[in-house]
């Protein structure tokens, strides 16, 4: 039986005293759901996973969780990281148990010793004592994943986790993010689409309004049902899924379909 992790009903997104950036977003997120999260920007992707990890209030609805102790490991978007703040890596990898701690709880031995065996995992073992102004994007990625697995989530938030890093840590990150969702479930905002159809399980389209397909499968004409000006670019046949027309959506109208002409 699949277990439930949270359950959101009719919730609207945005910030105080503006209009809801996007609203009437129904989702049931279960144990080792993997759910890509895409869309343009400015849609409201990062609006929704603010709201989802308690950054934000609700503006109508809510959120309700399965326990009160769910855990939630969070990756934000590493523009949101200050980087000039005195702290050194371990440091930060420690920071993902304050929820647990507190914000100065004490950190024992097996705290340190777990943040130092995520690091060696992820490949940078060796900048357990650097301080976070040293770090290069990539490298502050891999320490920010660390910092969002040590408190060992149910449910794994990612906000383009990909940004900054190289073409070999990705692919690293990925196959990671696939051995994690064995025990977890994962929720990742890209705009890699190519690459996360084949991992995820299923797919949210936020662009105003909200779309949940139960497929992991990306085709052009999907994109146009949301208005989303992304292109698929793919060798061969490309197998699909075709998806009903978003109704009653402002993303669903003729005027977004793009243009295509037949292979040469």
């Amino acid at each position: 039986m699949t277990n439930e992790l949270l359950r959101i009903h009719r919730l609207a997104v945005g910030y105080p005293g503006e209009a809801a950036i996007v609203s009437g977003i129904d989702l049931t997120v279960c144990d080792r759901d993997y759910i890509g999260v895409i869309g343009p920007n400015g849609g409201g992707k990062t609006t929704f996973i603010r709201t989802l990890t308690g950054g934000l209030a609700p503006l109508a609805g809510k959120i309700e969780y399965a326990r009160t102790d769910l855990r939630i490991g969070y990756l934000p978007q590493i523009k949101n990281i200050d980087r000039t703040f005195p702290i050194s890596v371990t440091d930060i990898v420690l920071s993902g148990l304050a929820a647990r701690k507190g914000l100065f709880g004490r950190y024992g031995k097996a705290d340190r010793k777990r943040a130092l065996e995520l690091l060696e995992e992820i490949g940078i073992g060796r900048l357990a004592g650097r301080p976070v102004g040293a770090l290069s994007g990539g490298e502050l990625q891999r320490v920010l994943l660390c910092r969002s697995l040590i408190s060992e989530p149910q449910l794994l938030i990612l906000d383009e986790p990909t940004t900054f890093v190289d073409n070999r840590f990705e692919k690293e990150l990925y196959e990671l993010l696939a051995r994690l969702n064995d025990r977890m479930a994962i929720i990742m905002v890209s705009h890699d689409l190519g690459t996360i159809s084949r991992y995820v399980k299923s797919i949210v389209c936020i662009n105003r309004c909200f779309h949940y397909h139960p497929s992991n499968i990306l085709t052009q004409e999907q994109l146009a049902e949301y208005d989303c000006p992304i292109q698929l670019i793919s060798h061969g046949p490309v197998p699909h899924t075709v998806l009903t027309r978003h109704s009653g959506c402002a993303c669903s109208t003729e005027a977004s379909k793009p243009t295509t002409s037949e292979p040469q």
